[in-house]
């Protein structure tokens, strides 16, 4: 049960009101952790523009959806492993990818590269070797990319968090990413 509920679209008023009505116009329903967001016009505001600043990144959809189920791999997320799972498939990560993508693998010899990058920033809380940043440059991926893994990195690992600690209610066809092996 969530330790902080969402709020009723139905019955918001005001800020909340008008955050989760422009949720609702982009997406077509109002999921979950966006009703827990709209307690604080301040956490809907930092995660639509992180999110909006993310969308313009080099990086493409796919790759950024792939890099959040490693995330949420990582830090056992179920409601993020859900969510991307999902929003991965809209974005053309196959089938077969998405459960390898939430244990940090895929087929892909550039996009493994970029997930382990993004699993050891996560494992080892972002302390990273030279080789590491230098595995990642040497697989093609410029300076600009390599910042933009880490703070996909880092966007998710704050939604990670947040519904681990508010506990929100999966609303998407459920994927548990914390059944994975350690």
């Amino acid at each position: 049960m969530p330790r902080i509920q969402p709020v009723d679209h139905a019955s918001a008023q005001g800020p909340a009101k008008e955050y989760l009505d422009s949720i609702k116009a982009k997406l077509g329903a109002t999921p979950n952790i966006f009703r827990t967001f709209a307690h604080s016009p301040a956490v809907g505001e930092f995660y639509a523009n992180g999110s909006a600043a993310l969308g313009k990144s080099t990086l493409s959809a796919a790759l950024r959806e792939q890099i959040a189920l490693t995330v949420a791999g990582a830090n056992k997320c179920n409601y993020c492993a859900s969510a991307h799972t999902a929003i991965g498939k809209k974005a053309g990560v196959s089938d077969s990818e998405l459960p390898q993508n939430l244990a940090g693998k895929s087929a892909d010899k550039k996009t493994q590269v970029a997930l382990t990058f993004a699993k050891k920033v996560v494992d080892t809380k972002a302390r990273l070797a030279d080789a590491d940043v230098k595995a990642v440059k040497d697989a093609g991926f410029t300076d600009a990319e390599v910042l933009e893994i880490i703070a996909v990195v880092a966007f998710n690992i704050f939604t990670n968090y947040f519904n681990h600690i508010v506990d929100t209610e999966v609303d998407f066809p459920k994927v548990e990413a914390d059944k994975l092996a350690a």
